[in-house]
């Protein structure tokens, strides 16, 4: 019979292999705590990078998850939950619900009302479409409607205390007829139309976080924090290329960031090592 609970002996072995790895993978680039300054945003974990985890046993992985001092997560999937299953989840272990990644026909017709009444339940204000299909990518006109979509979204939603948003990948930075299409987008959007920037993401195609968080000060609700390398591809924070200083200096002054929301996809260490190993570098850089 199946458990949704790590067993003790199963808990106390990954514990403390976890520790270990810790203790002798820190990354290098590390700076004294309050070197970074800025103000206490609270960090989240999108839950995508511990996915193979919460199928097999999401409770056991959010539990861990909170005690590694993460205050938020975001979905990517409700591995079968409910609403009142997953607050019920969120509230036993103390972790607020920091967003949602949704397709963008969760925001349309009849089904918008369900998205709204279920995010309501998680406590959840950020409705993010995590990606658009060809539809709305190919064309310049595409990435207009898709602004149309999200504008007639954010209205509706706006009395529920809600805001809808978009999660950039690469393609909003290849140029289509002389203009980016994350300009195409964020520039027809209303400002209640939110931006979810993924730091990596942006950078594999010439998506530097240091110009594109400056483009809508204010407007930017949320970050993944997420590393890049050239060099390493599967570099932890603090091992990899990006000037986490000055990003995180733009995203407290400028960006308006309320959440940053640590997601890691690669293969340096095991997922929950992985993650543990970005929050205690974010501890240890003075950030949570």
């Amino acid at each position: 019979m199946n458990t949704q609970f790590l067993s003790r002996r199963n808990f106390l072995k990954a514990s403390a292999a976890t520790a270990a790895a810790l203790a002798t993978t820190t990354p290098s680039k590390l700076f004294a705590a309050g070197e970074y300054g800025g103000k206490k945003i609270p960090f989240g974990l999108q839950l995508y990078s511990v996915r193979n985890e919460c199928a097999k046993d999401l409770v056991g992985t959010v539990t861990a998850v909170a005690k590694m001092g993460y205050k938020g997560v975001e979905f990517a999937g409700y591995h079968g939950r409910d609403a009142e299953a997953l607050r019920k989840l969120l509230d036993d272990v103390g972790l607020k619900c920091c967003g949602t990644h949704l397709s963008i026909d969760a925001l349309l017709g009849d089904t918008l009302a369900k998205t709204v009444e279920f995010n309501q339940t998680l406590g959840n204000p950020f409705l993010i479409v995590a990606s658009l299909g060809n539809k709305y990518t190919k064309t310049r006109a595409g990435w207009q409607e898709a602004a149309d979509r999200f504008n007639e979204a954010a209205d509706k939603v706006k009395p529920q205390g809600m805001r809808v948003g978009y999660h950039n990948h690469n393609i909003e930075f290849k140029a289509i007829d002389g203009e980016l299409p994350w300009d195409t987008f964020f520039n027809r959007a209303k400002k209640e139309v939110v931006i979810q920037f993924d730091t990596g993401n942006g950078m594999a195609e010439g998506g530097d976080p240091m110009i594109f968080l400056k483009k809508h000060p204010g407007r930017t609700a949320s970050v993944h924090v997420k590393p890049f390398s050239k060099a390493r591809p599967n570099a932890l924070i603090g091992d990899d290329e990006h000037p986490w200083k000055d990003i995180f200096r733009l995203c407290e002054t400028v960006a308006g960031v309320e959440w940053y929301i640590i997601e890691y996809e690669s293969d340096a260490f095991a997922p929950l090592v992985s993650v543990e190993k970005t929050i205690e570098v974010m501890r240890r850089w003075g950030k949570c």
